[in-house]
C-alpha cells in the first residue's frame, strides 16, 4: 500500500514542481495560487516549488517504507 500512496504523493509533488517552474495557468494550479497569493504575494510560485520538492522527498521515504 505504501507504493500506491508514495506514488500518488510523488505525482502531486511533481505537478506542483513543474507548474511552479512554468508558472502554469492550469485550472487546478490557478486555484492553489489564488488562495496562496494572499499570504505569499509575488513569491507564491517559489513557495509551490519548495512544496513540490518537499512532497517528492517525503513520498520517496513513504514509498520505501522509511516513513509512515
Amino acid at each position: 500500500m505504501n507504493f500506491v500512496w508514495g506514488s500518488l504523493m510523488a505525482v502531486v509533488g511533481l505537478f506542483f514542481f513543474i507548474s511552479a517552474l512554468t508558472q502554469s495557468k492550469s485550472f487546478i494550479y490557478a486555484l492553489f495560487v489564488a488562495r496562496s497569493k494572499v499570504l505569499w504575494g509575488k513569491h507564491v510560485h517559489i513557495f509551490y516549488l519548495i512544496v513540490g520538492i518537499i512532497l517528492i522527498g517525503l513520498s520517496s521515504l513513504f514509498f520505501l517504507g522509511l516513513w509512515g
